[in-house]
């Protein structure tokens, strides 16, 4: 589960007291993990996002590739940090014809921690996105201007469970 804003993530944080559920996305992937108290997990996710703008919803698809960097702090626990590379497959905002993306492609940092319960792992994590990413829309009826721009850099915070096979 991901709670997404593009563009001003903490922004958005405080309209989500009006729609707890207008920015939740999703995310299914794999992960390998090599080391132990100091390791590497490179990752490979579908990320599917929402963001709500004055009542549309913007959705977008996305191919992430974070390559972590993790270490052990104590017991369970484990933090790790690391550039997110990602690849926007589709984006959809309703009722509006959207424009292509200026950047398919585009880096980002993940930043979190991971509590291992035997083979059940929960992570908590915040991904902002580095690279400024845009889209246009045209024949919008939401906003004054013909020819807008709406944000697709990713700042997320995601909540992720994980099972070790």
């Amino acid at each position: 589960m991901n709670y997404n804003a593009n563009g001003d993530y903490f922004e958005s944080v405080g309209d989500a007291a009006k729609d707890p559920g207008g920015n939740i996305g999703y995310h299914i992937g794999l992960f390998g993990k090599f080391g132990n108290d100091i390791y590497v997990r490179p990752e490979l996710v579908y990320t599917r996002t929402t963001s709500d703008y004055d009542g549309a919803d913007f959705k977008m698809g996305k191919l992430d590739v974070p390559v972590l960097v993790g270490l052990k702090v104590i017991g369970p626990l484990n933090v790790f940090a690391g550039p997110a590379f990602q690849y926007i497959l589709d984006t959809q905002f309703d009722g509006i014809t959207i424009e292509d993306v200026e950047n398919d492609f585009s880096v980002g940092l993940n930043i979190g921690a991971v509590v291992n319960l035997g083979k059940l792992g929960i992570d908590l994590r915040y991904e902002r996105g580095f690279s400024s990413n845009e889209a246009r829309f045209i024949n919008s009826n939401i906003t004054d201007v013909p020819n807008s721009k709406l944000h697709t850099r990713p700042n997320q915070l995601i909540l992720s469970l994980s099972l070790k096979l």
